[in-house]
């Protein structure tokens, strides 16, 4: 049993066409970050950095809130309590909050701000808590924040800010329903433990009693007497009958020994995160993570997926011929949308063919090309070709991704390139590999034979051979040429994802050969090609070409 955390009672809360230029053009001067393609990339948290208005709340007040977010859902607490108008208690209450309630890393999403009558500033929010082995508990906040008398704002601290429903008389409890690790095998009958393969531990602890996945809930209880008030969330679904038998699974023996040893050799100590899936069915052959214990960040981390996302931006850009490969779009080192983008180490690339662009994963060229799509085309196609957002059924608890619609063209030059609010994980990212060059999305499952699927429709068959084609430069001559040693026809696209201003960058690389997609994550791991290219080097130089 876990509980919120002590508050103190006195809080309150194919065919190449001939090439045609397609220019970058700069929009309305702004300050300067880097823009390399996660969560708060291109200096883009839940809002857009160095931008101003004529009308609306305090862009002060509004940053002060980012920041504020930013730091909440980085555990960086010290940091997010100094913003508010109670530090002390501000600081004990989160950090309660999240262990008490075996809370990961939140992610914390803004919507539009308000000013209010008395001159406050009002930002709503969606609070998304990934707890630990279950799910991740989603819910609506709010803060607000007040300009203080010496100058300059502050969020003013309430319990409520936490929650809606956290008060001096009630807080929060997590119940675990006690669910038995099952014996279970892989897709050869070769039985899987957590001792021989550790990263399998919480996977095997989600299939759970007949498969139902572990079970639990987060109840609202009286401070006084313990008495439950109501349930807030629950998770995992009772199982019809437990089963005395072997669940057999999708995964492989030899893809998660790969895979483990991969991370344990070249993660360097880091929070790392892999999965591996076939692309014929989307069955799952690995799913690990350093460290191996705790949180299962491959399948329900929420990460922004920075250039990996190019590979959808690019699906977009081409399913409506806006761009061909031949094309010449310009590489330059700097772009100012509302705020200066540029590429990665200043990079530029002049008169870069959109192949060229894809391969050297240029941000500025790709964000050029945003006024090619609509506000909400983006997010349209990631759904309805790539099933992300769509609700999936894997087997085992999974966040299935988001892609918001952009709120100015800011945040819509940051989602072109996988920042902004775009929200994604290995899992994700390798399915989505798996259909751009397959052309069809399938359900990722770890059991097999799932009876709720997301509905996709299929890429067209040049879509999906101008998507092979870029891939597999990228490997021969772009930013994956780490990988250009092993054998097979292999494709790939690396990812850098800037997190905050203060943090290293995620390191990101996905990548096909086969019959198997693999996408790799490492936080802070500076570049892709530099922290996951060895990872997915090892991993796929250790498994056969045709082992899938």
């Amino acid at each position: 049993m876990h509980e919120s955390g002590h508050v103190p009672a006195t809080s309150a809360n194919g065919r190449r066409k001939p090439r045609k230029t397609l220019r970058a053009v700069a929009a309305v001067v702004g300050v300067t970050a880097v823009a390399v393609g996660a969560t708060s990339a291109a200096g883009l948290g839940p809002f857009a950095r160095g931008t101003s208005s004529d009308s609306g709340p305090d862009p002060a007040a509004v940053g002060q809130a980012r920041a504020f977010l930013d730091d909440w859902a980085a555990g960086r607490l010290p940091s997010a309590a100094g913003r508010t108008t109670s530090p002390g208690t501000a600081r004990e209450v989160l950090s309660n909050f999240t262990s008490g309630l075996d809370i990961g890393k939140p992610a914390l999403t803004a919507v539009a701000p308000a000013s209010a009558k008395d001159g406050t500033v009002v930002v709503p929010f969606t609070a998304r808590m990934p707890i630990t082995d279950l799910g991740t508990w989603t819910y609506k906040s709010k803060l607000s924040l007040s300009e203080q008398d010496g100058g300059g704002w502050k969020v003013d601290w309430t319990l409520s800010l936490v929650h809606p429903h956290l008060s001096e008389t009630e807080k929060f409890r997590l119940e675990r329903a006690k669910t038995e690790v099952p014996k279970a095998a892989d897709r050869h009958g070769k039985s899987l433990s957590g001792d021989e393969h550790p990263s399998l531990s919480p996977v095997l602890a989600q299939l759970g009693s007949g498969g139902s996945g572990p079970r639990g809930t987060i109840q609202l209880i009286d401070r006084a007497t313990g008495e439950v008030e109501r349930t807030e969330a629950t998770f995992g679904a009772k199982a019809d009958a437990p089963t005395d038998g072997t669940v057999r699974t999708t995964l492989d023996a030899t893809w998660q020994s790969a895979a483990e040893e991969a991370l344990t050799s070249h993660a360097e100590g880091k929070n790392a995160s892999l999965v591996a899936l076939r692309i014929d069915n989307g069955e799952i052959l690995a799913v690990a993570n350093s460290p191996s214990s705790g949180f299962n960040r491959a399948v329900s981390g929420t990460y922004a997926p920075g250039s990996t996302w190019k590979v959808i931006t690019s699906s977009a850009l081409l399913l409506k011929n806006a761009v061909a490969p031949d094309d010449i779009v310009d590489c330059p080192k700097y772009l100012t949308v509302g705020k200066e983008f540029h590429n990665v180490e200043t990079s530029e690339h002049r008169n870069a063919t959109f192949r060229k662009d894809f391969t050297e994963s240029c941000n500025t060229a790709f964000i050029s090309l945003r006024g090619k799509l609509g506000n909400r085309e983006l997010g349209d196609v990631a759904r309805t070709y790539f099933g992300v957002g769509q609700e999936w059924h894997v087997g085992i608890s999974t966040y299935d991704g988001s892609v918001p619609e952009p709120k100015d063209e800011t945040e819509k030059a940051a989602s072109m390139i996988g920042q902004g609010r775009i929200q994604a994980n290995p899992l994700i990212m390798a399915s989505v590999t798996a259909t751009a060059v397959s052309g069809t999305f399938h359900q990722p499952t770890i059991r097999g034979g799932t009876e709720k699927t997301a509905t996709t429709t299929p890429l067209p068959a040049k879509v999906v051979s101008q998507l092979r084609e870029m891939m597999r430069a990228t490997v021969t001559d772009g930013t994956a040429r780490r990988l250009s040693d092993l054998p097979g026809d292999l494709g790939a696209k690396t990812g850098t994802a800037e997190v905050s201003d203060d943090e290293p960058n995620n390191g990101w690389l996905v990548a096909y050969r086969g019959n198997v997609a693999v996408a790799c994550v490492v936080e802070r791991g500076v570049t892709g090609g530099g922290s996951a290219g060895p990872i997915v080097h090892s991993l796929l130089a250790a498994v056969p070409i045709d082992a899938s």
